[in-house]
């Protein structure tokens, strides 16, 4: 796994939000694809509006969201509150998410999924 320190003219970094003290969220860049700090892919879905999910219950059940940390995180990421006061991290606005059938790091099941969840890509 590739890992890139945010810049102004990069695209991913990795980012850490500390809720508490052994509490960080981390992001980095893998083969073009967004992913966790366990390298699990992550993901967009289309009926997301920005600032706002429209994944619970179920939907969160089966897409979990990438939780942020108590941190402000910079541009272009971003958190949104969840239904249940949660914060969820975001890219351009739009909440971010991994998938229960990914597996092992750089699992991708979830990349087109119903035509609406897709990978976050560079």
């Amino acid at each position: 796994m590739k890992t890139v320190c945010l810049g102004s003219t990069l695209f991913f970094a990795v980012l850490a939000f500390p809720a508490h003290a052994a509490d960080t969220v981390a992001l980095s860049k893998s083969d073009g694809m967004l992913v966790d700090a366990k390298g699990m892919t992550v993901y967009i879905y289309d009926k997301d509006s920005a600032g706002k999910s429209a994944c619970s219950g179920r939907c969160a059940e089966n897409w979990p969201p990438v939780l942020a940390g108590s941190g402000t995180p910079q541009a272009p990421y971003s958190t949104v509150t969840r239904e249940d006061g949660s914060k969820q991290l975001a890219y351009k606005g739009k909440p971010l998410y991994t998938f229960v059938k990914d597996k092992k790091p750089g699992d991708k099941e979830g990349d087109r999924a119903m035509n609406v969840w897709h990978v976050v890509r560079d």
